[in-house]
């Protein structure tokens, strides 16, 4: 009898189990498919893959962070940029002029590496090494905080980004494994010609700073700093502008990235963080429905006859803003003439034939991770938006519609320029990153976003 009591028991538990699994799939069957549970996706692979797993979390929790606010930054010890000639945080400059006065002898020899590594000046003509740039900043340029998507680089972006007229291939520094020649490491720069409130410089524009994850408690980087610095200095240039997401000693203007969905149906499957947190997918659709055309008279794709006049426009538009670029026809064209899945520029012509407005984005490609429908996401980048005629909101509202005709997920801008007065009429987020902008042996007042009026590409 108490046999048949216990089995009883058990077919009734059994029972209230299976009712529980079909009320939980009920409950759950307005999530996306797909594994939810990070923790039960890592026990379902191998043991090995497991293991690497772990040691790549290892090594990312290993050692300190880079402070990513000011708060942290206060706290924070830079034994590399101490020493270096910038300002010091918390330091506030009225005045304008380089940090440290005349020419310093310049070292001859390039700097040490850590032994096991060698130098090297990447052949960006090659497609091999141009693959495995490629590959290096694929997978250890960014390092996505929620793990959903990474970011991809093609040879033509890079072409674009690192190959503007007056380029200097001893500006590409790279690091090298000794033992099987494998690209460890890469920072680049550009020559560039900026305004600095009223002054205007010759610079080194530094771009795509990148260690392997890896290598990251080597202190790889303030070597590649250096070298590059030493670099810059054979050509006679003293000063450097760049951009990074985390804080330095000392960012002249802190700006916040804002997203515009442009399908929303895609990156609320993918969990993407430019969504408001508090809208289904039903009313986003609603929300962030766009018209399917284009409304401004004129408007059209950049042809090689325009150039001319976009760099007019574009000449008269940066003198507005605190920091800029000067740029010349000849880069101005590099930069704004289209190209496939790399940049493209819109201009609106009058009636007269002359040339009113210009915008112009760049894409970004990343991989989506771990997704069973789901392999990539295309971002554009706005790069200028400038005009005479055209009210700014109703020109970006085109341009959002070109850019979703184009294949595009999102769209992002920097609230530099003018960028934020169209941000709240066109439905865009704002999302917790930032970009600082930092000056190398220059000193000048602190800037607010809307007088930065330089974007990089990178």
């Amino acid at each position: 009898m108490a046999d048949s009591n216990l089995l009883d028991k058990e077919l009734t538990e059994d029972e209230r189990l299976k009712g529980g699994k079909k009320k939980q799939k009920k409950e759950d069957a307005w999530k996306p498919e797909g594994p939810q549970d990070p923790f039960a996706l890592l026990k379902s692979l191998p043991e090995t893959k497991q293991q690497e797993i772990q040691r790549a979390l290892h090594l990312f929790s290993v050692g300190p962070s880079l402070p990513k606010t000011l708060q942290q930054a206060r706290t924070h010890t830079y034994r590399f940029w101490d020493s270096q000639p910038v300002p010091k945080l918390g330091d506030s400059s009225v005045t304008h002029g380089p940090i440290v006065e005349g020419e310093a002898a310049v070292r001859k020899e390039p700097y040490s590496l850590p032994s096991g590594f060698v130098w090297d000046t990447p052949d960006l003509s090659s497609p091999t090494v141009m693959k495995e740039l490629c590959t290096l900043l694929s997978e250890n340029f960014e390092d996505e905080d929620d793990n959903t998507v990474r970011r991809d680089f093609s040879p033509e972006y890079l072409q674009w980004a690192l190959q503007p007229p007056n380029w200097l291939p001893q500006w590409n520094c790279g690091v090298r494994v000794h033992s099987n020649n494998k690209l460890v490491g890469f920072i680049a720069a550009l020559p560039a010609d900026v305004r600095v409130y009223e002054t205007q410089k010759r610079m080194a524009a530094v771009k795509f700073l990148c260690v392997h994850k890896k290598l990251r408690l080597k202190r790889m980087t303030p070597v590649l700093i250096r070298e590059l610095t030493r670099r810059v200095h054979q050509q006679g240039l003293s000063q450097a502008v760049y951009s990074a997401g985390i804080v330095l000693p000392t960012p002249i203007s802190s700006c916040r990235y804002w997203h515009r969905p442009l399908s929303p149906r895609k990156l609320t499957e993918v969990s993407y963080p430019g969504l408001r947190q508090n809208m289904n997918l039903p009313r986003a659709l609603k929300f962030y429905r766009l018209p399917e055309t284009t409304k401004t008279p004129g408007l059209r794709p950049l042809t090689d006859a325009d150039v001319v006049g976009v760099h007019s426009l574009l000449q008269a538009n940066q003198l507005r803003f605190h920091l800029s670029s000067a740029m010349s026809l000849q880069e101005a064209e590099h930069w704004l003439s289209p190209r496939e899945n790399v940049v493209d520029t819109y201009v609106v012509e009058g009636e007269a034939g002359t040339l009113t407005d210009v915008v112009s984005f760049y894409s970004v490609s990343s991989s989506v991770l771990n997704h069973p429908v789901h392999t990539g996401l295309r971002a554009a980048r706005l790069l200028y938006a400038a005009g005479t005629a055209t009210d700014p909101a109703d020109l970006m509202e085109d341009t959002l519609v070109l850019a979703k005709s184009k294949g595009f997920d999102v769209f992002c801008a920097l609230d530099v320029m003018d960028n934020k007065s169209f941000f709240e009429n066109l439905k865009f987020n704002v999302i917790d990153k930032s970009v600082r902008y930092y000056l190398y042996n220059w000193m000048c007042p602190d800037m607010s976003p809307d007088k930065v009026g330089l974007v990089f590409p990178s």
